[in-house]
């Protein structure tokens, strides 16, 4: 019996469409920005994120002031174009093996490295002239990402951002010169305007693409960009997310193991895996997400980025997507160098001490009939996401083998009250006892209708999020 084939078309993809355990089980990921932008001098403007685009000027007010800055540093756009800054990127103390490691060590479960960006630059052997192993640190990236991937036991994803870049390079188009090697970097053999409807950039777009599925077979495939559509795109989109997911049923015998991450809010989610980045979700989502955040404050490294949403807000904002069917995917923005930032250490580190203790109510949980109760209201959309410092009366549940796992989103001063585990409400079991995660203290505790009253512990393990396992009768 063969296996079965998915159609070509969205509504195909609806039906087969099957996001694979190993996604909702591990819960958390580590998304890595890296490429020239990074290597660029780190005192620059704020860019972005786009350094590239907004170098050359614009209307914008950040592009104007950003190609100021670039005319002062490293000469004329005209004359230095983003070109001459890849041997700038030279990657000198980068070490997936180690980075894994140290990722693995702070929960990651997969990694998802940018295989390329909306520069146009490949960060792996590819057919295209402009990639790392022919320029810059002179390295198959993608390569060396899963081999380290692969040895620390973890999932391998890669993410593309290619698909706007004709566009995306507009500004830089009046620099170039036909029958130079510059000229396939700025993709000037494509309509700045009306890409999206042209036969030879969509079909470009494919075969970039697919050579990635077909050399690194990823596990997680992310298009963070449009894709072709099915009318002016000749539906190349769909065919290529198609294609994935058939190439994978037919190496695993009809089962789907690997994941299709898209940001078109457009399509019924039931066909792909949403990555809600910057965002949140209001209430338990029926399909599994992505929360996708940025932990360096620019996506790409630049030293003077803020990251407005502190590391308690972090830790509680992913509890908060955890239980409400979500995964962590966390960005971090190495320096052109390959290393992490001190900063963005910090906020993989707290997060990292979280599920030390409290990962038993993480990962392979599931979310229980509500995701909490409390005061912070998550908006449900993408972007925006919560900036807000959560308090005590911020409860988030998971539930495990029978048992439900209640998380307190900010140190407690006081007893604990979770008002939805009252004698009456959703809760129809009786409370055998309370544990707390990585203590053996003896938990007190009492309920009434009005609700479940923890007594405050001597002492809580947790810095920032405390867990409570809840055992309750059959």
């Amino acid at each position: 019996m063969s296996p079965k084939q998915i159609d070509p078309n969205w509504e195909s993809m609806i039906e087969n469409y099957e996001v694979p355990e190993w996604l909702v089980d591990g819960k958390l990921g580590v998304w890595f920005h890296w490429g020239i932008p990074s290597a660029v001098d780190d005192d620059r403007p704020n860019d972005g994120s786009w350094y590239g685009r907004n170098m050359y000027g614009g209307g914008k007010e950040q592009a104007k002031v950003l190609s100021a800055w670039h005319t002062e540093r490293y000469g004329a756009p005209s004359e230095f174009g983003y070109e001459k800054l890849v041997p700038l990127f030279k990657g000198e103390n980068w070490d997936p093996d180690a980075l894994v490691a140290f990722v693995k060590e702070n929960g990651a479960r997969f990694i998802m490295p940018v295989a390329t960006h909306h520069d146009n630059f490949d960060l792996y052997d590819s057919s295209h002239p402009w990639n790392s192993v022919d320029m810059g640190p002179h390295r198959d990236v993608l390569g060396e990402w899963k081999t380290a991937a692969t040895k620390h036991g973890l999932k391998f994803g890669v993410s593309t951002h290619l698909y706007w870049s004709p566009g995306w390079w507009r500004t830089a188009r009046k620099y170039q010169k036909k029958g130079t090697l510059a000229w396939k970097l700025f993709n000037m053999d494509y309509d700045a305007k009306n890409y999206a409807s042209q036969d030879s950039w969509n079909e470009h777009w494919y075969e970039r693409c697919w050579e990635i599925i077909e050399k690194y077979d990823p596990d997680m495939f992310n298009n963070d960009a449009p894709f072709p559509k099915v009318g002016p795109g000749k539906g190349l989109g769909v065919k290529l997310f198609s294609d994935y997911i058939n190439r994978d049923l037919k190496e695993n015998k009809g089962k789907q193991t690997v994941v299709l991450s898209l940001k078109d809010k457009t399509v019924n989610k039931e066909a792909f895996t949403y990555n809600l980045e910057r965002g949140g979700a209001g209430e338990i989502k029926t399909e599994p997400w992505l929360w996708a955040t940025d932990l360096s404050g620019n996506w790409f490294y630049r030293k003077n980025a803020v990251n407005k949403m502190s590391v308690p807000v972090m830790v509680a904002n992913a509890v908060d997507a955890i239980s409400k069917n979500g995964i962590v995917m966390l960005n971090v923005a190495l320096k052109g160098d390959g290393t992490i930032p001190e900063k963005q250490l910090g906020y993989l580190t707290a997060f990292g001490d979280f599920l030390k203790i409290n990962g038993e109510g993480v990962y392979g949980s599931r979310p229980w009939k509500i995701f909490g109760e409390g005061t912070v209201v998550v908006k449900d959309k993408r972007q925006g996401e919560n900036h807000q410092e959560y308090s005590q009366e911020d409860i988030r549940f998971t539930t495990k083998d029978g048992n439900l796992y209640v998380f307190v989103l900010s140190k407690p001063t006081q007893n604990i009250v979770i008002k939805t585990l009252g004698t009456v409400g959703v809760l129809n079991k009786e409370i055998k006892c309370v544990e707390l995660l990585g203590s053996k203290e003896k938990i007190e505790w009492n309920r009434s209708k009005d609700g479940l009253t923890i007594t405050l512990p001597k002492e809580l393990p947790g810095n920032i999020v405390n867990g409570f396992r809840i055992k309750l009768s059959k």
